[in-house]
């Protein structure tokens, strides 16, 4: 594997694992599409780095194991700014 790619997978992984972002706001972060972050995260890191791999792999099964949480919050404060106006 190339030395930038496995320079980009750690940097993504260890910001991942440092703030608790989502794979969506890591990508925004970085630049780069969802879909380039997540198979950073889940299909080459793990060959680069098993121990970052699995502490990374942690915080996003939370993330997505909360995603609804996440989404029913945004769904009230819409309906909540909606009311405030009409």
């Amino acid at each position: 594997m190339r030395d930038y790619l496995v320079e980009r997978v750690r940097n993504v992984a260890t910001h991942i694992t440092e703030t608790h972002e989502t794979i969506r706001e890591t990508a925004k972060e970085f630049g780069y599409s969802k879909s380039t972050i997540h198979n950073d995260v889940s299909k080459r890191l793990k060959k680069i780095d098993p121990a970052l791999f699995y502490q990374t792999k942690k915080i996003l099964d939370e993330n997505f194991a909360e995603k609804h949480l996440r989404g029913g919050e945004s769904t009230r404060k819409k309906f909540a700014e909606e009311q405030e106006q009409g």
